[in-house]
Formats: structure tokens, C-alpha cells, sequence
């Protein structure tokens, strides 16, 4: 029904940058919220950042003002561009969609998900 491919994760220095890509199929993404969640060994999946289908852009303590969540709806796509990385964002990145008609700051607002794409930062 929806399906989520991401990309563009990889090994990279710390203080770099990457953008991750995420394009869905089987519906326009316009209608939908996107976000971006990861999980490091070890840990439980956190979220990252969410963009509403407003516009409207939400970013955990950790990552904010070095990511930016981004969206083109005319190409089914959702981004993260990664600044300054550090060892820490460390993890396997997801990005989300949500069909719920408000975002409320739920994680299980998000009911389709993305195969993940493995972001290495070494020191």
C-alpha cells in the first residue's frame, strides 16, 4: 500500500555532513506527515525530526540546529541533511509516514516505515 525506501547512509568523519533520501510509493506524500527515527546498538529507536504536511518541522534536543528535515511532495521524497555529525548519531536511520490527519508527537502516529539506512560516524 505505502512503501518507504531510504538512502544515501554510509561511513563518514565526524564534523561532515550526509542527506539521507526517502521516496514513497503508493500514495502522495502530500496527505501525510514524515519523520525520521533511528536506533543505535543497544538502545530503543528515538526519534529524530518530523515534518507535518504543513510544513511545520520538529527536531529532537540532540540534533537541533545541525539537521534539517526537508520534503518535496512533487517528487514523493523526504530528507535529512546531517551537519557537523558526530559518533553519537551513530545508528540506523528510518524515515516514517503518518496518514493521521494531526501530528500530536507520537512516535506510533507513524504506521509506515522504511527498511533503515546504516549512518557510521567514526571519531
Amino acid at each position: 500500500q505505502v512503501q518507504l525506501v531510504e538512502s544515501g547512509g554510509g561511513l563518514v568523519q565526524a564534523g561532515t555532513s550526509l542527506r539521507l533520501s526517502c521516496v514513497g510509493s503508493g500514495r502522495t506524500f502530500s496527505s501525510m506527515h514524515l519523520g525520521w527515527f533511528r536506533q543505535a546498538p543497544g538502545k530503543e529507536r528515538e526519534f529524530v525530526a518530523v515534518i507535518t504536511r504543513g510544513g511545520n518541522q520538529y527536531y529532537a534536543d540532540p540534533v537541533k540546529g545541525r539537521f534539517t528535515i526537508s520534503r518535496d511532495n512533487a517528487k514523493n521524497s523526504e530528507y535529512l541533511q546531517m551537519n557537523s555529525l558526530k559518533p553519537e548519531d551513530t545508528a540506523v536511520y528510518y524515515c516514517a509516514a503518518s496518514d493521521r490527519r494531526y501530528y500530536m508527537g507520537g512516535s506510533t502516529e507513524f504506521a509506515y516505515w522504511g527498511q533503515g539506512t546504516q549512518v557510521t560516524v567514526s571519531t
